[in-house]
């Protein structure tokens, strides 16, 4: 948690928490997430995926990996 969201309080946050149009992520937090994310889950994540309509939420990061996984 902290690599990927420095000073954030993790009990803040929810499912539906805005990340990137809040700031919560910046521009490297958003990169090493996605590596994390092709790396955990074994998927490719295209250019497109990584602005806010695929990663804005923890909903929408776990709705892009399921889509991928499925």
């Amino acid at each position: 948690m902290r690599e990927f969201l420095p000073g954030e309080d993790a009990s803040q946050l929810t499912i539906t928490t805005p990340l990137l149009t809040t700031g919560v992520l910046d521009s490297i937090a958003t990169l090493k997430l996605v590596g994390f994310l092709e790396q955990e889950f074994s998927i490719p994540i295209a250019a497109h995926e990584t602005d806010a309509e695929y990663l804005d939420t923890i909903d929408s990061i776990a709705r892009l990996v399921l889509s991928k996984l499925s």
